[in-house]
C-alpha cells in the first residue's frame, strides 16, 4: 500500500493493540504469579533444592530466544511469528500446570520462556509497525498500564489462585486468556504481507544462544551457588566474552545477520538507548524485589499486600508515561525525557538508600514515587527513540535487542544486588547466628541487629543503583534529537530506508532486487 494512503484510525489501532497487550500482560504476570505460588508448588512436588531452576529455566529460555524471535519477525512477518510465540507460551503453560515432578516443571517452564521471548521481542515491534514514532506517545499509556498491572497484580492474583483453586491454575489461567489473545490478534491485527526468501543465520543464533546462556547462568549462580571469583563463574564470563567476539565477526559476514551491525552503527542513539535499557532493567528488577522485602521485614507491612506495596512506584509510571507521550506527539521533541528520567531515578534511588529501621512507610512511598516518575519518563521513550533510529526492516531485530538488554540488565542487577545483600546480612547478623525468621521474631537486641543489617543491605543496593543511574545520565545527555517519523517511513537522515513488514523481502516484491520504495501504511 503506498505511503500516501490514509493511516488506520486511532480507534482501530487501539483495538488491534489490545490483543497484543493482553499477550504481553500474560507473560509479565506469569513470573509474579508463579513466584507467589512457589511455596505451595514445592510442598506438592518436592525438589526444594532445584527451586531456583524454575525461574532460571524460564529466564534463560526467554533471553536466549528473544533475538531469534525478533529476527524471524523481520524475515517472515511479525504477526504470524507473534501468534506462534503466544501459542508456544500457552502450550508451555498447559504443560507446566500438568507437571508431575519438579524436573518436568523446570522443562515446561523453559517452553513457557521460549514463548515469552517472542512476546517480549515482537510486541514492541508490532507497535512500531502500526504506529509511527511521532504518534506513538498516544499509545504509551497502554504499555505502561500493562507493566504496572503485571507488577502489582501478579502477586495478588497468584495468592488468590493458589489459596482458592490450587497452584496448577496459576498456569492454567493462561489458557483461556491466551486463546482470546490469539483470536483477537488473528482477526484485528492487520499488517502488510511479508514474503521473504532468506538464509537463516544459524551461526549467529548458535553463538548468541551460547553467549546469553553463559551470561545468565554466571549472573544467576554468582554469589549464591558459587562465589563470584570461583572458576565456574569466571569460566562462564570468559566464555561469554569469547562468544561476543565470535558473534561480532560472524554478523559482519552473513547476508541476514541475527542482530544487524547497522542498527548499532547507523545512529548513535541506538547504542545509547541500549545502555539506558540496561539501567532501567536493573532498576526495575532491583526495586521490585527488594522494596517489598524491606517494607515487609523492616517496616512491618503485610505480605498479603505485597503487590500493593509497589503502587506508589508504579502509579506514577502510568501517569507520567501518558503525559510524556502526549507531549512528545504534540511537539516531536523527546531528548528531555530520558534526561529527566535518569535524573529522577538517580535522586529517588539516593533517597531510598538513606532508609533505615526508623523510616516511615509514607516517606518510603514518596521516595518510590520519585523513582516511578523517572521510570515513566524513561522506559517507553527508550523504545520509541531506539525504533526511530533504525530502518523499518530492522524493527524486529532492534526491538528484540532492546528487550534483551533489559532482560540482561535485570539478570545482572539481581545477581549483583543479591550478592551485596547477602554479604550485608552475613556480616551483620547477631553473633548467635540467628537466621532471618528467628531474628525478626526475636525480642530486643537480636531483632534490632537483624533489622539494622537488613537496612544496611538495602542501603548498599539502592546506592549502587543510584551510581549506575548517574552514569547513565551521561548517555541520556548524548542523545541526538532527530525528527520523529510521522507516517510510516524511513528514519530521519536515511532516505533510502525501507519500511515494510519483512526483512530480506522488504521493499522487494518477491525478495528480488529493487530500489527503495514508498513505505506501506499498515491497515487495521
Amino acid at each position: 500500500m503506498p505511503a500516501s494512503d490514509p493511516s488506520p484510525p486511532a480507534r482501530a489501532v487501539r483495538w488491534a493493540l489490545l490483543g497484543v497487550m493482553l499477550a504481553m500482560l500474560l507473560s509479565m504476570l506469569d513470573n509474579m504469579v508463579v513466584g507467589t505460588a512457589m511455596p505451595t508448588i514445592v510442598g506438592d512436588l518436592g525438589g526444594l533444592e532445584h527451586i531456583s531452576w524454575v525461574v532460571t529455566a524460564y529466564t534463560l529460555a526467554t533471553a536466549a530466544s528473544t533475538p531469534v524471535w525478533g529476527k524471524c519477525g523481520d524475515l517472515f512477518g511479525r504477526k504470524n511469528v507473534y501468534l506462534l510465540s503466544v501459542a508456544v507460551f500457552v502450550a508451555g503453560s498447559a504443560l507446566s500446570g500438568a507437571a508431575r515432578s519438579m524436573a518436568e516443571l523446570i522443562a515446561f517452564r523453559a517452553v513457557q520462556g521460549l514463548g515469552a521471548g517472542g512476546i517480549g521481542a515482537l510486541a514492541f515491534a508490532l507497535i512500531g509497525s502500526l504506529v509511527p514514532p511521532r504518534e506513538r506517545g498516544r499509545y504509551q499509556g497502554m504499555t505502561a498500564s500493562v507493566m504496572a498491572v503485571g507488577t502489582i497484580g501478579g502477586p495478588l492474583v497468584g495468592g488468590f489462585i493458589t489459596a482458592h483453586v490450587g497452584w496448577r491454575w496459576a498456569f492454567y489461567v493462561n489458557l483461556p486468556l491466551g486463546a482470546i489473545a490469539l483470536v483477537w490478534c488473528w482477526f484485528l491485527l492487520r499488517l502488510p504481507a511479508a514474503r521473504a526468501r532468506a538464509r537463516v543465520d544459524w551461526a549467529g543464533i548458535t553463538l548468541m544462544t551460547a553467549v546469553i546462556s553463559a551470561l545468565v547462568l554466571a549472573t544467576t549462580w554468582a554469589g549464591s551457588t558459587y562465589p563470584w571469583t570461583s572458576w565456574q563463574v569466571l569460566a562462564l564470563f570468559a566464555a561469554a566474552a569469547a562468544g561476543v567476539a565470535a558473534f561480532a565477526a560472524v554478523e559482519r559476514r552473513v547476508a541476514e545477520p541475527l542482530l544487524p551491525p547497522r542498527i548499532f552503527t547507523g545512529h548513535r542513539n541506538f547504542p545509547l538507548m541500549s545502555v539506558l535499557m540496561l539501567v532501567s532493567g536493573t532498576t526495575i528488577f532491583g526495586c521490585s524485589l527488594y522494596l517489598p522485602l524491606f517494607q515487609q521485614t523492616v517496616q512491618g507491612a503485610s505480605a498479603s499486600d505485597s503487590g500493593l506495596l509497589l503502587l506508589p512506584m508504579m502509579a506514577p509510571v502510568v501517569l507520567v508515561s501518558q503525559i510524556g507521550g502526549r507531549v512528545m506527539s504534540a511537539t516531536g521533541r523527546y531528548k528531555v525525557f530520558p534526561v529527566l528520567g535518569t535524573a529522577c531515578m538517580t535522586a529517588g534511588l539516593l533517597l531510598l538508600s538513606t532508609m533505615d529501621a526508623s523510616t516511615s512507610r509514607t516517606l518510603t512511598g514518596c521516595y518510590m514515587a520519585l523513582v516511578g516518575v523517572g521510570m515513566g519518563f524513561l522506559m517507553q521513550m527508550v523504545t520509541t527513540i531506539a525504533q526511530n533510529s533504525v530502518e523499518m526492516r530492522d524493527m524486529g531485530a532492534a526491538s528484540a535487542a532492546i528487550t534483551l538488554f533489559r532482560t540482561i540488565g535485570g539478570s545482572v542487577g539481581v545477581a549483583v544486588f543479591g550478592s551485596l545483600f547477602n554479604r550485608a546480612l552475613d556480616g551483620r547478623l547477631p553473633a548467635d547466628g540467628a537466621g532471618a525468621a528467628p531474628a525478626v521474631a526475636a525480642p530486643g537486641a537480636a531483632r534490632d541487629a537483624y533489622l539494622h543489617s537488613f537496612a544496611t543491605g538495602t542501603h548498599q543496593i539502592f546506592l549502587v543503583g543510584a551510581v549506575v543511574c548517574a552514569v547513565s545520565l551521561v548517555a541520556a545527555l548524548l542523545v541526538k534529537e532527530v525528527p520523529l517519523r510521522g507516517k510510516a517511513g524511513p528514519p530521519a537522515g536515511k532516505p533510502g530506508a525501507v519500511a515494510s513488514e519483512g526483512g530480506a523481502g522488504a521493499g522487494r516484491p518477491d525478495s528480488g532486487t529493487g530500489g527503495p520504495q514508498a513505505a506501506p501504511t499498515p491497515t487495521a
